[in-house]
């Protein structure tokens, strides 16, 4: 039994107390957005039917130098949430987007140890959009995850039971399989990803820990058993799951974790997922109009089971 292993057998020792949020009722809305965007959207994040936001915070604004935290944005953002009594997740992101988008901490680009700390990866950012590219962060590289984890741990002395939740990025990653990282396999990077989750959940106590599932590399139809695992430590560990896309009845997230979350309704901590800017690219293909805010609420909770919904502050209906 290797040490992620090991570790994950002790989490689920632990037995945690379910706090199941059962979605029996429609979904709360949440606001999404980054850092640095929450103050712009103070009165959208005050209406009556927006329960709370989450806030997306890249992994090198909150440590700029080699274990130096630097977590006023996320103090500034609190703020803003509490005064209009509004609850607040923080997504910790460690992947980017864009090619200029290199968001860890500069000593990872540089000292060896770390292998350069990112490696490129390739992104489909909506419907009909070319697909781009960007970073993600080596997590199967034991540096790399072993300085993530610090933050993560920093985050929780911090902000436990002051933040509503925390969530980690999608499990999604599109790397080019001719210039595959030292040390990645699919099977490395399943096994970083279990690890962190267990990290979190253990980390943080009291707020809500969600890890946003799409799909696997390497995996499709549950191939792997990834998505089985994934689902089955999370309905064990009081952990929630969630993604980043809400797109009814699309045929890859069908094939992947779309079924899970139907399987699993009712027995995870918590279900949040988002409708984020390329979500809103895609079209229902009856209509061949946008999904509806109508028809992303009603997948999301008769078939996903989710407890609360992350809008882009770019969704139309937000704007009416």
């Amino acid at each position: 039994m290797n040490k992620s292993q090991r570790f994950l057998a002790a989490l689920a020792a632990l037995a945690l107390p379910m706090q199941a949020a059962h979605a029996a009722s429609a979904p709360e809305n949440f606001l999404y957005t980054s850092s640095g965007d929450l103050a712009a959207a103070k009165a959208t994040l005050a209406l009556p039917d927006i329960s709370g936001v989450q806030v997306v915070y890249n992994w090198k604004s909150l440590e700029p130098a080699k274990g130096q935290y630097d977590f006023s944005a996320i103090e500034q953002d609190l703020t803003i949430a509490k005064a209009l009594n509004k609850k607040m997740f923080i997504q910790v992101q460690d992947r980017f987007f864009s090619p200029k988008a290199r968001n860890i901490p500069d000593y990872m680009l540089t000292e060896p140890e770390y292998d350069g700390g990112l490696t490129p990866q390739f992104d489909n950012p909506g419907e009909n959009k070319p697909v781009g590219s960007g970073w993600v962060a080596q997590q199967w590289n034991p540096a790399v995850r072993e300085r993530y984890q610090a933050l993560l741990k920093a985050l929780a002395e911090k902000f436990d039971g002051r933040v509503y939740g925390v969530n980690l990025p999608e499990t999604a990653i599109d790397l080019d399989p001719k210039h595959e990282p030292k040390g990645y396999s699919c099977d490395a990077y399943f096994a970083a990803e279990m690890e962190n989750l267990a990290f979190t959940r253990k980390a943080f106590a009291k707020s809500m820990v969600v890890q946003y599932v799409n799909f696997w590399p390497c995996e499709w139809e549950n191939d792997h058993n990834y998505m089985g695992r994934l689902f089955d430590f999370a309905a064990k560990n009081n952990v929630g799951l969630g993604g980043p896309d809400i797109v009814p009845n699309r045929k890859a997230q069908m094939k992947n974790s779309y079924p899970f979350f139907n399987q699993y309704k009712g027995k995870l901590a918590y279900v949040g997922l988002a409708v984020q800017e390329p979500t809103l690219t895609y079209k229902n293909p009856a209509t061949k109009k946008p999904f509806t805010k109508q028809e992303f609420t009603a997948f999301a909770q008769d078939y996903l089971g989710a407890n609360v919904i992350f809008w882009s502050t770019a969704t139309p209906w937000l704007k009416e």
